[in-house]
């Protein structure tokens, strides 16, 4: 056990899966029923919120937290468990060690002026909430720059990492859900205590933030795959339209060749004494006249013209 914090009107422990009894016996005079959550914590491997109120008037808030997340493993993840009244805060396997961009520092100085252990958990939610808000900058880099390579050259590839930057999207996402449920549930169990104070307010906002960023860059993700789906429809036509044309152009050559390509017995062909020019002349003009009159008719488009470089469809 490692008691960070240990002021005249609150205490933060961090506790270890195998020290469950520790626990057991520092909250063995607030309720009976934590019995059960504290059967979870070894196990539990999702998020998880509940609320109790007791008949003093004590309110406690404890659950399991997902804070990290691997985006090519499932398995590759970091959760926490936490027990939270306003005098304390106990975490369960919160390793602060995996975070790029927290200070634990800094977070223990903040929490140094925090007035009780509500203030001293939203501060670390809110540290929280940059470690992602940084995360979530890298990801507007990758997405900008898959932006300007589907502008370039537009591929299977570039779908592969639109979908692959679709994914990392909702993973994001999943991991924010949990996070403002849980200061909804906050909001809900101390009312005026805590959603008047700069603390709670400023934890918000970047909570806030983070969902407008990752629902913007969802409506660019949408935006891309809207416009992939036109320009994959747009050049799948145009192969079909090559393959009808390229087809037709050559039905001259086919038919003929195949009528010629007879073996009866009585064919006056044969005797012609020009003949064979006659059918090498023949198959040119039709196959000339049927490409003019596709032409006139438009139906021929853009087939022989060449993709400028930079264009989705000239």
């Amino acid at each position: 056990m490692k008691k960070y914090r240990n002021g005249e009107n609150w205490s933060w422990y961090q506790f270890e899966k195998d020290e469950i009894n520790d626990i057991k016996q520092l909250i063995a005079n607030d309720t009976c029923s934590n019995s059960e959550w504290l059967k979870k914590v070894p196990k539990n491997k999702i998020n998880l919120l509940k609320i109790e109120i007791l008949e003093e008037g004590k309110k406690i808030v404890k659950g399991s937290l997902i804070y990290k997340q691997s985006f090519e493993d499932e398995l590759d993840y970091e959760i926490f468990h936490f027990y939270l009244t306003k005098e304390r805060l106990i975490t369960v396997d919160l390793d602060l060690s995996v975070f790029k961009y927290i200070n634990a520092d800094s977070i223990f100085e903040q929490m140094d002026r925090a007035e009780n252990a509500l203030d001293g958990f939203l501060i670390f939610i809110g540290e929280l909430m940059n470690e992602m808000l940084y995360g979530i900058d890298q990801y507007e880099e990758a997405l900008k720059k898959l932006i300007w390579t589907m502008h370039k050259k537009n591929d299977i590839s570039i779908l592969d990492k639109i979908y692959k930057l679709r994914h990392e999207l909702l993973l994001w996402k999943n991991i924010l859900i949990p996070i403002k449920e849980l200061k909804m549930t906050i909001e809900e169990v101390y009312l005026s205590e805590v959603t008047e104070g700069e603390i709670f307010i400023r934890t918000c906002k970047r909570i806030e933030r983070a969902i407008a960023l990752l629902n913007e860059y969802e409506h660019e993700i949408d935006s891309i795959i809207k416009l992939e789906e036109i320009i994959s429809s747009h050049r799948g036509n145009e192969i079909m339209k090559t393959l009808t044309v390229i087809t037709t152009v050559f039905t001259p050559v086919m038919a003929l060749g195949a009528l010629w390509g007879m073996n009866f017995r009585n064919m006056p062909e044969l005797e012609w004494k020009y003949g064979y020019l006659f059918s090498i002349l023949l198959i040119i003009a039709s196959t000339i006249l049927i490409y003019w009159f596709m032409h006139v008719k438009g139906w021929t488009g853009d087939l022989l013209k060449g993709r400028k470089k930079g264009s989705f469809f000239k």
